[in-house]
């Protein structure tokens, strides 16, 4: 962990153990409450304790940021202030979290062509340069995405995923940093798993001792920003629609709920599964997928009739659900 840098830190690094003691922290946490460490050292350098400015000048909602977006970075400085006021170390208010904003997004559906063009662009990555960063990359970047793809984890689960989360033999991976409480396992296909055991091997002969499974050059993990840069330029030689690397993500999902047309109601089991494989904290999170497959819910409107939404209700349409 990167240590933090204002007068704040043997707080936060309290607050922090608290939370992970309850399974209440993830990298977005993290990073966002360092970046509310830095402002604090970099506005207010001489100031010794936390003062109604500090948290306001942070949260305010910022011109070019939407709601959502504001959502999310000021949602664990929220938390740390109550946090605080609970044990008597403050006696501010928490920022006012804005309201969450409908959205309109609807996720890229990726063709068996894009597809494969996409993982044939990530295979052919240049080979000129010689250096750590460039090996490094030419060996994660096709292992990386095809583990978004086959398993629908997400983006921030592949990157802090930690070397000893992978169990090699079994196929399984331990993901331990994810979005809210949810520790889960992820069984992989047996050609993921393969392909894991011949990345590993290759890594390993570069970073012996490496604590991440998908290690940077610098020996910690890579940066949301370099998933971001690597998935658009790859996609940029395949398609110029609009997509993400978190679209692999609902394309597992969709893909899989797409394979259960024709298996009548035993497909309930199957929404379980699906639920607990991509680490969601309810059933109600899973069924937004179901307004994505139009045949699924057609077929399932049918056989449920008016139950059909006590069944698959729609649910927030927030992408930090899912």
């Amino acid at each position: 962990m990167r240590k933090f840098l204002s007068f704040l830190s043997p707080q936060i690094e309290s607050f922090i153990a608290f939370q992970q003691a309850g399974g209440r922290w993830n990298g977005t946490y993290e990073q966002n409450i360092h970046l509310f460490d830095g402002h604090c050292f970099d506005v207010f350098p001489g100031e010794s304790s936390l003062t109604a400015q500090m948290v306001d000048s942070w949260c305010a909602k910022r011109k070019t940021e939407l709601n959502n977006s504001c959502r999310v970075r000021i949602y664990v400085v929220s938390n740390f202030i109550r946090y605080l006021a609970a044990r008597g170390l403050t006696d501010i208010s928490g920022p006012e979290i804005p309201k969450m904003e409908r959205s309109t997004y609807i996720p890229h559906a990726f063709t068996e062509p894009e597809l494969s063009a996409f993982f044939r662009a990530c295979d052919n990555l240049p080979t000129k340069s010689k250096s750590l960063t460039a090996r490094t990359r030419r060996l994660i970047v096709p292992v990386f995405f095809r583990l978004l793809y086959s398993s629908g984890i997400r983006t921030n689960e592949a990157r802090l995923l930690r070397a000893d989360d992978v169990d090699m033999k079994e196929g399984v991976l331990n993901i331990r940093t994810s979005k809210g409480r949810a520790q889960h396992y992820v069984a992989l296909h047996c050609t993921m798993s393969e392909l894991l055991r011949k990345y590993d091997a290759s890594i390993r002969a570069i970073y012996p001792s490496r604590a991440y499974f998908f290690p940077s050059p610098r020996g910690s993990h890579f940066s949301n920003s370099w998933v971001v840069y690597n998935f658009k330029q790859l996609w940029s030689k395949v398609s110029s629609v609009c997509a993400t690397a978190y679209e692999l993500r609902h394309n597992y999902a969709t893909e899989n709920i797409n394979q259960w047309v024709g298996d009548g109601l035993e497909h309930f089991s199957k929404i379980v599964y699906l639920s607990k494989s991509m680490g969601h904290a309810s059933l109600n999170s899973t069924s937004k997928y179901f307004h994505l497959v139009p045949k699924m819910s057609d077929i399932l409107l049918d056989l449920t009739g008016d139950t059909f939404e006590r069944t698959v209700p729609e649910v927030c349409d927030e992408k930090s659900y899912w």
